[in-house]
């Protein structure tokens, strides 16, 4: 029996995943496309199927370029 709570998390459009390679592998394409959000959506579902998936160390890297800022620029 499929999961429906991880069918329910698709962004729009897109077939359902069924293990946390392929929201990981999903993930990757989104981020390519600077796809900031879905991006990071998949792999939180690739971390909750498999807590030692590589998303884990993608999410990390996106979370910090999301958290990124110069401070030169706002003291000039």
């Amino acid at each position: 029996m499929k999961n429906e709570e991880s069918i329910t998390r698709q962004p729009d459009g897109e077939s359902p995943c069924n293990s946390a390679q392929e929201w990981y592998q999903r993930g990757n394409e989104y981020r390519r496309q600077q796809q900031w959000h879905d991006a990071i959506n998949c792999y939180i579902e690739a971390i909750r199927l498999d807590p030692d998936s590589p998303a884990v160390e993608a999410k990390k890297m996106l979370d910090d370029i999301m958290n990124f800022y110069c401070k030169d620029m706002y003291n000039p």
